[in-house]
């Protein structure tokens, strides 16, 4: 039967309130302590003759970089304090986990459901039936249905997907429990297909588990997410921690190793004062359907696109929804059982980055949504400085480069040429160590984790290993962050002046990148890397070594996307594991289901033909 209990915030336990008050504040308070020193200290080396306009520019740019940056250097470092410190981290940010066993039985029914919007139908239904293969594996599968819901547009792919979901539904031992939907109209993009969904089938399931075209999660992971709702009938929104899925590409290996390290810790320490009122990613999670049908409908936002009409990144708005409504929305920050996959390529990458960007900068005129409290437009705001730190980040160096031109020629006075060439005096350079120290602590923090875990050293293949693949990683991620802060900067400007970028449906495949193709897409940063160093070879050269991540950076974005996008490379680093993930020293027990979907000419396991092409004359029905 479907839940129909409501919570209120007043039936929240008192001593946890207190507590989390408590965390909040602390948080608070060591954020802006930071905020003010590091402001502070920039503005009294600019300032001390006085400041010009110029000056007060960069200072307000600085101002506006730190917050995300001192946000994500504390969570880091309250992260690693609990895993290294805490008698049971697990339980030190996720007190629900206590209580109960793995033989509690499932009573709830769940959907699973996957919105697809020009997919590859290969991935698609390979990772549908893995997970579906893990979930009959155990002993509650009969509780899980599974729902394909489509978006796609292309008519040629959309046959292809009715033909594999057919193949996948006669090869399977329950096909009743298998659902395909296809709109042809993708009205309301993800969020408006989730919500068709929830209108029409909604009151048949207690919970909805989401994934994205690229999500794995395993039998294993859906079912605790799942008991851990039923225990729990405040929960609306239990989000579970995905990591990179193994890859041949040398771009998604590097970056995603990366990823895990600062996440964990990140997450650890994020979930540790947020509590009850954590994010949605808007996959990998499940949903107590009832609420999520009631009280997280999205708004039409004023005006055309693109930063108006339909709400492109739905999820941290569904989650302070979901918070107003009076039901927790929780992370579970472990690393078993759930899984995505990561951008093969910079370029791939870069798109897929704007495109949440967009949906970000949308949250500006949700921030006066009413009755979702300040912590839920904390959220919000942090979602929007999450791109708001890069245009801030450049203008500041593009105000500090034109000044010091500026000084030079004797055509304003100042303290730039000063500031700068007082990097080797250890103003300057103190400065910039402390902010890329702070930029990469949740990276550093999660690789500590690890060395100083003979568990996980084993995990990732040794100490040695790890340590040497964390380096790589953060050399890598010093010479992509500027590529990518010059990329957000002039897409969050052109957004501004009425510029929106296209959704479609993700390559997911590695790929080659030619020279030709990285140029267009690059050239940007190409140019101001050289032309900056211009200026820093002109007339302050002793800066040169300081600025060497940045410049570095740029002027090598294009052949670094060529080579990171490079199959043979990627193949030597998979086949020498460098820049490995736990699961490729030991895959988990869902991998194994991972099989090739059989194409139109092979025939599926049992024997079971595809439908061929000429059959396919409508989309395919529930039975």
């Amino acid at each position: 039967m479907v839940s129909t209990f409501v919570p209120t915030l007043e039936a929240e336990s008192g001593n946890e309130r207190r507590r989390l008050s408590a965390r909040r504040y602390a948080f608070l308070a060591l954020v802006v302590l930071t905020w003010f020193g590091m402001v502070g200290f920039m503005s009294a080396v600019l300032g001390r003759g006085g400041l010009t306009w110029v000056e007060a520019a960069m200072v307000l740019c600085f101002a506006m970089t730190v917050p995300w940056i001192a946000i994500g250097f504390w969570n880091a470092l309250i992260g690693l304090f609990l895993l290294k410190f805490a008698r049971d981290p697990l339980k030190a940010v996720c007190p629900f986990v206590a209580g109960g066993g793995e033989d509690e039985p499932i009573w709830a029914r769940t959907a699973i459901v996957m919105p697809v919007f020009n997919e590859s139908p290969q991935r698609v239904f390979q990772h549908l039936d893995a997970i579906s293969r893990s979930l009959e594996s155990g002993p509650w599968s009969e509780q899980f249905e599974f729902f394909v819901l489509s978006d796609t547009q292309d008519p040629e792919l959309a046959a292809r997907e009715e033909r594999a979901f057919n193949a996948w539904r006669r090869r399977h031992p329950a096909p009743e429990r298998l659902h395909y939907r296809r709109r042809s109209e993708n009205r309301g993009y993800k969020a408006g297909n989730l919500r068709e969904f929830c209108d029409t089938h909604g009151p048949d399931y207690d919970f909805m588990v989401v994934l994205d075209a690229d999500s794995l999660m395993s039998g294993e992971a859906i079912v605790r997410l799942a008991r851990l709702m039923q225990r729990n009938p405040r929960f609306g929104i239990l989000q579970s921690l995905a990591v990179g899925l193994p890859s041949d590409s040398a771009f998604a290996r590097i970056f995603q190793f990366g990823m895990r390290q600062g996440m964990r810790s990140y997450t650890y320490g994020s979930a540790w004062w947020q509590g009850d009122r954590g994010p949605y990613w808007g996959h990998n999670a499940i949903l107590r359907l009832e609420p999520f049908r009631l009280y997280c409908d999205l708004p039409r936002l004023p005006g055309g696109p693109p930063l108006g009409g339909d709400v492109l990144s739905h999820d941290q708005v569904e989650a302070v929804l979901m918070r107003r409504a009076g039901y927790e929305v929780r992370v579970l920050p472990v690393e078993e059982g759930s899984y995505e996959e990561n951008p093969p390529t910079l370029p791939d990458f870069i798109q897929r980055d704007l495109r949440w960007c967009q949906g970000n900068m949308q949250y500006f005129r949700l921030l006066g949504l009413p009755g979702i409290g300040a912590l839920g437009r904390v959220q919000l705001g942090l979602a929007i400085l999450m791109y708001l730190g890069a245009p801030f980040w450049i203008g500041f160096l593009l105000l500090s480069f034109s000044q010091v031109i500026f000084e030079s020629f004797g055509l304003a006075s100042g303290t730039a040429v000063t500031f700068w060439g007082e990097l080797g005096a250890g103003v300057g350079l103190g400065l910039f160590i402390a902010m890329m120290g702070m930029t990469f602590t949740p990276r550093v923090m999660g690789l500590l984790d690890v060395i100083t875990s003979a568990r996980k050293r084993r995990a990732y293949g040794g100490g040695w290993r790890a340590f040497g693949a964390g380096l790589v990683e953060i050399v890598f991620s010093m010479l992509l962050a500027p590529v990518i802060a010059v990329a957000q900067s002039i897409f969050i400007v052109g957004l501004f002046l009425g510029r929106q970028i296209t959704w479609n449906g993700q390559n997911r495949d590695g790929h080659a990148i030619s020279f030709a193709e990285a140029w267009r897409g690059l050239w940007p940063q190409f140019s101001m890397g050289v032309a900056a160093t211009a200026v820093f070879v002109a007339l302050m050269p002793s800066v040169l070594p300081f600025a060497a991540p940045l410049l570095l950076g740029l002027l090598l974005a294009i052949p670094l996307t060529v080579a990171t996008s490079n199959p043979r490379l990627g193949r030597f680093l998979a086949d020498w594991r460098v820049c490995s993930v736990p699961e490729e020293w030991a895959p988990p027990a869902v991998f194994g289901f991972l099989e090739p979907v059989p194409t139109q000419s092979q025939p599926a396991p049992g024997g079971v033909e595809f439908v061929p092409e000429e059959a396919v004359a409508a989309p395919i029905r529930e039975p």
